[in-house]
């Protein structure tokens, strides 16, 4: 049994997907955010892959869906500034459109693997 299966999760390969692209769009944000929205936007996402990489490594049913659904509150925090971002003019239509339409189905992916256990 591989010990970092979370690695091979379709679910944690899409999360860093989205933790790249916020990287991205972060690269554009004003420097007055470094210090409030970037810097919140960015650890909310990486807790989501960290909280999928985190359940896989534990023993118990219970924790493993403690931490999928944290990852879970993570992904709905990482929208939320998203949200704000755009409606700061941060990020376009488009790019809060397609990172929204990420989120979704890391979601659903969330949810699947939740109702797996």
């Amino acid at each position: 049994m591989d010990k970092f299966a979370f690695l091979d999760l379709r679910v944690y390969q899409e999360a860093k997907l989205l933790v790249e692209d916020i990287y991205m769009l972060l690269d554009k944000f004003p420097k007055r955010e470094d210090y409030a929205l970037s810097d919140q936007l960015r650890r909310a996402v990486i807790s989501i892959v960290s909280n999928i990489a985190e359940g896989s490594g534990r023993i118990s049913t219970k924790e493993k869906i403690h931490f999928i659904e944290y990852a879970y509150g993570s992904l709905t925090e990482t929208l939320c500034q998203l949200d704000i971002a755009h409606d700061l003019g941060n990020i376009s239509d488009e790019e809060f459109g397609n990172e929204k339409e990420r989120i979704n189905v890391i979601g659903k992916q969330l949810s699947g693997l939740k109702a797996a256990f």
